[in-house]
């Protein structure tokens, strides 16, 4: 698990070390004040990622809410923020991990590997007395990493079609089930799925359970290679986030059910 997440605690005591890099990833489906949250208050020296426009690429049907970004894009990104290589990174945002988690996934999947989660977000910060800043920081040096995609698995839509091991779907289970379908334009699951909604990673205070509970509940859907899908591949790196605690390795299907459902040549399963 320390090899994906960081406590409150620890992060005052790495932060000694100039070189860390903190990533405020808040975002949330609906609440496009992301910015205005890091202004208002963030950890000191943490620099503001925008999940739209610097996680992802240009939504599209064909490519679904939040395509992978290109490569050269992220890279040019990444040095904006000051990340040099062999930088120790840590990514948080205020939801339990469920945005800051993309960043995560992102940069692991660029072959950028010392990159933790704040386990618990700002919440577990401010709660543990760190200290809080408000408004600009000074921009970061421009850093020198480089991008070296591919470093954790990926499926696209035809993959998980026919994936024959566990397929998981990270939504809320109102939303797997096809009762209710806010943003895309069908309801339901891709057939074979199980619903394995990412919330319950996470215990009352927004931390993730613990190791022993989190592989109690991954082994319950069975065995077999494992690979997560979402609404659009944001809160499936949670669910990702969570099994690599828990010490299995799963793929990711980035399109997940915006660009699934935008095809009406894929069949739509409903129901538990």
């Amino acid at each position: 698990m320390s090899a994906v997440l960081i406590s409150a605690d620890e992060l005052r005591e790495v932060l000694a070390d100039k070189r860390v890099r903190l990533l405020d990833v808040r975002w949330a489906l609906g609440d496009p004040d992301g910015p205005q949250h890091y202004l208002d208050g963030h950890i000191p020296g943490a620099v503001f990622v925008d999940l739209e426009t610097e996680l992802a690429a240009p939504p599209s049907p064909a490519r679904g809410r939040h395509p992978l970004p290109d490569p050269a894009q992220l890279e040019k990104c990444a040095r904006s923020w000051g990340l040099r290589t062999g930088d120790p990174v840590v990514v948080y945002d205020a939801t339990g991990g469920m945005a800051a988690a993309r960043a995560w996934w992102l940069l692991r999947w660029a072959g950028i590997a010392d990159v933790r989660i704040l386990d618990g977000g700002l919440p577990a910060w401010t709660d543990s007395g760190g200290a809080i800043a408000s408004g600009e920081e000074d921009d970061p040096e421009l850093g020198d990493v480089e991008v070296n995609p591919g470093q954790l698995p990926v499926i696209n839509a035809d993959a998980a079609a026919k994936w024959s091991g566990v397929l998981l779907d990270a939504r809320a289970g109102e939303r797997y089930r096809g009762e209710v379908e806010p943003v895309d334009p069908q309801a339901g699951h891709i057939p074979g799925a199980i619903s394995a909604p990412t919330a319950e990673n996470l215990d009352a205070d927004g931390r993730f359970r613990s190791v022993e509970v989190l592989q109690d509940r991954f082994a319950a859907f069975g065995s077999g290679s494992v690979a997560v899908y979402c609404g659009s591949g944001v809160t499936a790196a949670h669910q990702i986030a969570a099994l690599a605690a828990a010490g299995i390795e799963a793929a990711l299907y980035p399109g997940s059910w915006s660009q699934w459902s935008n095809d009406p040549k894929r069949p739509v399963a409903t129901g538990a």
